[in-house]
C-alpha cells in the first residue's frame, strides 16, 4: 500500500528469550504480564469515581435510581464517594446485621452513616 512503512518481520529475534520455556512457564509469564497490565487500571478504579458511577452500582445492587440518586448525594456531602457508595451500603448492613436493602434504606433516612467503621487500610 502507498504511504505506508513496511515493518521488518524480527519476531525470531524478540522470542528467543521465550524459545527454552514450558507451556506451563509461558502460561505463567502470560498471566504475569496480564497482571501487571492490569494492575495500573485496578490502582485507577480503585482510586477515582464518579457520581454515575455510583449510581450505576447502586442500581445493579437492587436500588431504584430514586434511591441511588440521594444515597450517592448524601455520600457526597459526607466526603465519602471515594470509599464508592456500594461498599458503604454493603459496610453498614454487614455491621448492623441488616440486609443491602434495610441499609440503603436506612441510609436514606440519615441513619447508620456516622456509625460506619473502617480499618487503617480502607482509610487509605
Amino acid at each position: 500500500m502507498k504511504g505506508y512503512l513496511k515493518r521488518e518481520d524480527d519476531f525470531q529475534e524478540r522470542r528467543k528469550h521465550l524459545v527454552n520455556l514450558s507451556d506451563e512457564e509461558l502460561k505463567a509469564r502470560f498471566w504475569d504480564l496480564a497482571g501487571a497490565a492490569v494492575d495500573p487500571l485496578l490502582e485507577i478504579a480503585r482510586t477515582h469515581t464518579t457520581p454515575s458511577i455510583e449510581r450505576s452500582i447502586l442500581l445493579r445492587m437492587g436500588f431504584s435510581s430514586l434511591e441511588a440518586k440521594p444515597l450517592v448525594e448524601m455520600a457526597i456531602d459526607r466526603g465519602l464517594i471515594g470509599k464508592g457508595v456500594g461498599h458503604l451500603v454493603y459496610k453498614a448492613s454487614k455491621q448492623n446485621n441488616l440486609s443491602i436493602r434495610e441499609a440503603g434504606l436506612a441510609m436514606l433516612e440519615g441513619r447508620l452513616w456516622d456509625a460506619l467503621k473502617f480499618t487503617q487500610e480502607a482509610q487509605r
